[in-house]
């Protein structure tokens, strides 16, 4: 359905890679964006621009009253943000007008606070919603989908909403030189404390996506909403999003270490336990959720729509693309 107004909300590491997608089927999309900088380049791949920062209610809310189709990848914890949309959509609602809204969540809503001491065999399912609400109200991530699910149970067939819940997501696009979070941040402390860390035994378990598969997915369940009754979310808005792999973070420390010991960072590529007074340079006070806690899912409902991953593997993009950016990210 091109030519639809289209409204993103964090065009940054996920959200650029789906702003290329929409532009390439020819929606007509505006982005939310913060820097000159930043807007300048999401002008030359063919966006138009508004300016302003996620605790802008108005502006977000202006911009989601006018576009038939919102987006929201700049974080999975913006309370603010979600209600200025949300707020959006409801005047639309108002004036007869339907809305898609597809929004990030992830899933440290799974956490189980396991701090990398066992592997889980706790898998979830997102064609079983009943499994994702039986998840705890304080969960990460979880106060804010539970604010979305309430007005969408309010809106009935008058939006179509969906929340998409990513695992680890992985990847680099040499374009945006943009990575992601989890794996990068132990990259970095290892390059900072010439060690590879794990959280304790470094056990646990996390599926993973790379993140040009992560914006297909947007894009296959954009146009199933397209296409569908409201019915299809209001039943289950969820949607995981994993390629069929994962990995225990004591491999991916591994792994860390190989490539920075070839890169001559580390004197032994043998990964070591991050003592808690290091933690701050990980990720504070929540790096034994961040990584070290287990979170498996099953992606049922994208394969059902035809989704397939297509992207290298998380340790081949490790050592091919995201070690050699983020060296010459400290170079430069």
């Amino acid at each position: 359905m091109s030519g639809k107004k289209t409204f993103l909300v964090g065009p940054g590491f996920i959200g650029w890679v789906v702003l290329d997608l929409l532009i390439k089927e020819n929606y007509d999309v505006t982005a939310l964006v913060r820097r000159k900088e930043h807007g300048q380049a999401l002008e030359k791949h063919g966006a138009k621009l508004v300016y302003g920062q996620l605790h802008d209610h108005d502006i977000i809310a202006e911009n989601t009253a006018s576009s038939d189709i919102v987006f929201h990848t700049a974080t999975a914890d913006d309370l603010p943000s979600v209600k200025a949309i949300l707020d959006g959509v409801q005047q639309r609602a108002k004036h007869g007008k339907n809305t898609i809204y597809i929004h990030t969540s992830g899933t440290s809503l799974l956490a189980d606070g396991a701090a990398g001491n066992f592997k889980s065999d706790k898998i979830y399912s997102d064609k079983d919603r009943s499994q994702i609400d039986s998840l705890p109200n304080d969960a990460p991530h979880r106060s804010i989908d539970l604010e979305i699910v309430r007005v969408q149970k309010e809106l009935g067939d008058e939006a179509k909403i969906a929340i998409v819940a990513p695992p680890l997501i992985y990847g680099y696009n040499e374009w945006n030189d943009r990575l992601s979070i989890q794996i990068p941040s132990l990259t970095k402390f290892a390059i900072k404390h010439g060690f590879a860390g794990q959280v304790n035994k470094g056990l646990s378990v996390w599926s993973t996506v790379h993140v040009n598969d992560l914006g297909r997915a947007y894009m296959k369940i954009l146009h199933k909403l397209e296409s569908s009754p409201a019915s299809y979310v209001l039943d289950n808005p969820y949607f995981f999003c994993e390629n069929g792999k994962e990995f225990a973070w004591g491999e991916a420390a591994e792994e860390i270490g190989k490539g920075l010991h070839k890169a001559g960072k580390v004197k032994d590529p043998a990964p070591k336990t991050i003592p808690e007074e290091l933690y701050p340079d990980v990720c504070g006070e929540v790096t034994p959720s961040v990584v070290g806690c287990n979170s498996r899912s099953r992606a049922v409902r994208l394969r059902e729509l035809g989704w397939k991953p297509q992207e290298k593997g998380v340790f081949e993009s490790l050592h091919e693309d995201e070690i050699p950016a983020m060296l010459r990210q400290a170079q430069s």
